[in-house]
């Protein structure tokens, strides 16, 4: 799947440098960029939230407003209790 999409890639490079100037190619391929690393950035954070408590403990300290966006996500597919397995937990592990 890796090779289909950099190939994809490749290929709109190859067809945008035929019709774009210098500069624009080059703001194309930043905005490009950043957002892969946003996708993987926000796929990653995801995976490791649900999959370590200890983590989501640690977001609820420094970034409470993206556990909570995690929370929703979660409950939106169907996944409910999450959020009270942690908070009996952390309640638990204070006593």
């Amino acid at each position: 799947m890796c090779q289909f999409f950099f190939n994809s890639l490749h290929f709109i490079s190859l067809r945008m440098a035929r019709t774009m100037d210098p500069l624009a190619k080059k703001i194309f391929k930043g905005v490009l960029v950043a957002e892969l690393v946003g996708i993987f950035g926000a796929y990653f954070l995801f995976k490791k939230m649900n999959t370590s408590q200890d983590f989501r403990q640690t977001m609820s300290k420094k970034f409470p407003f993206i556990l909570e966006v995690y929370y929703k996500s979660i409950e939106h597919s169907g996944m409910y209790g999450i959020r009270e397995q942690d908070q009996e937990k952390w309640l638990n592990s204070k006593n």
